[in-house]
């Protein structure tokens, strides 16, 4: 069995002029941060870009000399990506998961593929309802939202892509449906078609 060798030795490697280390950690991490960015931007060449843009950030602050996360190579890299996913998204004035997704949604209040058309435009005006309410959420709320209800991500996946504990992550969950509850009630909105 090859004997991996850790990240930070690796980042030190770099840091010393070792450029060979870097292409060890890109390729080791690859997989699992394009995979991560993919996961939320769902396009392939914008993902190959965000990816590139993160490993841009690594270098830039691994020369600067300002690189502190002792051990903790890979959850900083992602840190990086997931701002660079936020930016991404806030250029773009959109948040993920809402174009042409056909995602479980756990708020839709019809499950009748049968509808007519009235009952189908109710609903598509429920969603659009509830999208914009979301919308309303702060970000790590929001974020936490989408990828529990949306994307149907355990708690466990939440707090990895995010760079979050756990607790941390069950709590925006718990503000971000706190928070909605109080936008519809402030609104009072009735997010039904019975």
């Amino acid at each position: 069995m090859e004997l991996q060798i850790e990240d930070s030795i690796l980042v030190r490697d770099y840091i010393s002029g070792d450029e060979k280390a870097l292409e060890i950690l890109i390729n080791r991490h690859n997989q699992r941060i394009s995979s991560f960015i993919y996961s939320k931007v769902l396009d392939r060449d914008i993902t190959e870009d965000i990816f590139q843009d993160t490993f841009i950030k690594v270098i830039k602050t691994l020369k600067k000399g300002t690189y502190s996360e002792e051990g903790k190579f890979l959850p900083w890299v992602m840190r990086i990506a997931h701002n660079l996913i936020i930016d991404h998204f806030r250029k773009n004035k959109r948040m993920p998961m809402f174009e042409g997704s056909d995602d479980f949604n756990i708020f839709s209040v019809i499950g009748d593929d049968k509808l007519n058309a009235e009952k189908q435009l109710i609903e598509d005006q429920i969603n659009t309802d509830l999208r914009s309410l979301i919308d309303e959420l702060p970000d790590d709320q929001r974020e936490v939202l989408l990828m529990r209800i949306y994307k149907d991500m355990s708690f466990k996946e939440i707090s990895e892509n995010t760079g979050v504990s756990i607790n941390t992550a069950l709590g925006r969950m718990r503000y971000a449906l706190i928070n909605l509850r109080k936008i519809i009630d402030k609104n009072k909105i009735v997010l039904t078609n019975s």
